[in-house]
């Protein structure tokens, strides 16, 4: 009686068991394409690698284009952002698009506006010396890089410009001295103090002298010295300060501030809300 007893027992764990992982089993939303690239750049005079995020076509419409987002810092940021964007369109919250990860042998050189040698303490430190390769790196961007991609992947014309830090400077200055090359504009804690802050004096150059900016931006800052005058916050505050009140016609912007984040931590949130804005009115096409 005891063994027929136990025998019923375990048959019915099995059973229950088995059942349970047949109702676990669902297909998963993810389908992370990613394939990492070398182009030789006559611009750079150097190869540069570049980590790339194809979404998954749609075999009911082949030629199907998609918005290519152009990250900087790709070695850091790539997979974070190849997630969220694999997750939320999924769900038809935000299109699918390619992710294109730039990848800096010299970030400081890359990542920065101007020549300087003075850090953010005010101090000189020589680890700056070859700074000030914005406008090489941008014609990189754009007379090399975006037509390889466009060339052999399905790039659809919406473009955006992502970057944190040196990145956030970076972004910012492509948006006034080559509003042509981007749609879309991310700076996850701008190292505005760069160079005596001059990306907030060429904000306010520029902004005087703009009427129309028909663009989106989304920039955000962390824990960085909220409570002290000149800090990352506090300049960040300036630029939105300057963008309010200066607006050009067709500019989107959004300022958002993470005090529980760092700096290093902020842009897991950042990109995530980045995203959710440049595409709050994005409505999926209607399903035949």
């Amino acid at each position: 009686m005891s063994k027929s007893f136990n025998y019923i027992k375990y048959l019915i764990l099995f059973l229950l068991l088995s059942l349970q992982s047949k109702a676990q089993k669902v297909e998963l939303f993810n389908h992370i394409s990613n394939e990492v690239i070398t182009i030789p750049s006559k611009v750079l005079n150097e190869e540069r690698q570049i980590y790339i995020h194809v979404p998954k076509q749609d075999s009911a419409n082949p030629n199907k284009t998609f918005p290519v987002l152009y990250l900087l810092d790709g070695e850091n940021h790539f997979h974070i952002l190849s997630a969220y964007i694999d997750y939320l369109s999924h769900y038809e919250i935000i299109p699918p698009m390619m992710v294109v990860g730039i990848i800096s042998k010299d970030r400081r050189k890359d990542l920065t506006p101007t020549n300087s040698t003075i850090d953010y303490f005010g101090k000189v430190d020589s680890i700056y010396k070859t700074s000030g390769g914005n406008e090489h790196f941008f014609q990189f961007i754009k007379s090399e890089l975006m037509p390889y991609i466009e060339r052999n992947y399905k790039a659809g014309s919406y473009k955006l410009f992502a970057g944190h830090s040196f990145g956030g400077i970076t972004t910012i200055n492509c948006m006034f001295t080559h509003p042509d090359m981007f749609d879309a504009y991310i700076a996850i804690s701008p190292s505005l103090w760069w160079d005596n802050k001059y990306i907030l004096k060429l904000a306010e150059s520029k902004l005087t002298k703009l009427a129309d900016l028909n663009k989106t931006i989304f920039y955000s800052t962390a824990n960085e010295g909220i409570n002290e005058p000149d800090s990352f916050h506090s300049d960040v505050l300036k630029f939105d300060s300057l963008i309010a009140n200066r607006t050009p016609k067709g500019l989107l912007h959004k300022y958002k501030c993470y005090p529980e984040e760092s700096h290093m931590s902020e842009p897991i949130v950042a990109y995530y809300d980045a995203l959710r804005f440049i595409y709050q009115d994005w409505k999926p096409s209607l399903k035949k």
